[in-house]
């Protein structure tokens, strides 16, 4: 065998090994998820009840969600159970990812790497949590207080599901504006000082998603509106800091380790 043929393998030996340590990454996580969810499934019409407990308290007593087919008692609380599953299992399989990557980061990216996963999680909690218990009740009051008397609001369960699902989806995305907003000036996209000149555009750009996102009421969209400018807000303070940071002198950077975390 030839010295080519030697580099060759050598070369393609680390790639092996970090394919193979990331299958098992990926296979830890599809575990993690399918424990949570064995654990949550016993009570999947009790988390389907919670999730419909804002529309339900607004309806007339006695009433009731339909289902127009034949599996939907079954498959809307097997969906939302394995949706809440994945839900709580993201610090798992955040910890996977950074346990994956974390060797081939330099000391002073791991020191901002690992706040900004652990802010991006609970900031899309927060998003979540303010879409239900501040969002769904005015959204819900609207729709079920607009409609014709004589018309008998019966919510099918899957429609209403797919429904608050994309809420909850689109409220923990548009909370991650900080993270995004930080992660453009840490990046040198774009500057503070360029941000703070668009203040009035952004300021327009969250009453024009609050309007998309709620009902065509001006309570509904500032509830949506004002927050999401806030934590743009936040992230422009969070940014000044890394930029006041940047004019001081740096420690030069030290090489990564090579070692992998075994957890």
């Amino acid at each position: 065998m030839s010295d080519s043929d030697d580099k060759q393998e050598l070369s393609h030996a680390p790639l092996i090994e970090h394919l193979i340590e990331l299958r098992s990454r990926l296979l830890r996580s599809v575990v993690a998820i399918f424990l949570v969810f064995l654990c949550l499934f016993p009570f999947s019409n009790e988390i389907y009840s919670f999730v419909a407990q804002p529309l339900m308290s607004l309806l007339p007593e006695g009433s009731q969600m339909i289902a127009t087919e034949v599996a939907s008692p079954f498959l809307a609380p097997f969906k939302l159970t394995l949706v809440v599953a994945v839900f709580a299992a993201i610090p798992y399989l955040l910890h996977q990812a950074w346990a994956f990557i974390a060797p081939g980061l330099y000391a002073n990216e791991k020191a901002l790497a690992l706040p900004l996963l652990a802010s991006s999680v609970a900031l899309f909690y927060a998003g979540a949590t303010f879409a239900y218990f501040v969002v769904f009740p005015l959204l819900f009051q609207f729709f079920t207080q607009t409609g014709p008397e004589n018309v008998a609001v019966m919510t099918d369960i899957n429609a209403y599901l797919n429904f608050v699902l994309k809420l909850f989806f689109a409220f923990g995305v548009s909370f991650e504006i900080p993270i995004a907003t930080f992660l453009l000036i840490a990046s040198g996209v774009t500057s503070v000082q360029s941000l703070s000149k668009k203040r009035p555009y952004v300021l327009l750009g969250c009453f024009i998603i609050g309007m998309l996102l709620t009902p065509p009421d001006m309570i509904s969209q500032t509830l949506l509106a004002v927050p999401m400018y806030l934590l743009f807000e936040i992230g422009i303070l969070f940014g000044r800091l890394v930029s006041n940071k940047k004019k001081k002198p740096a420690d030069p950077p030290t090489e990564p380790t090579g070692q992998r975390d075994d957890t």
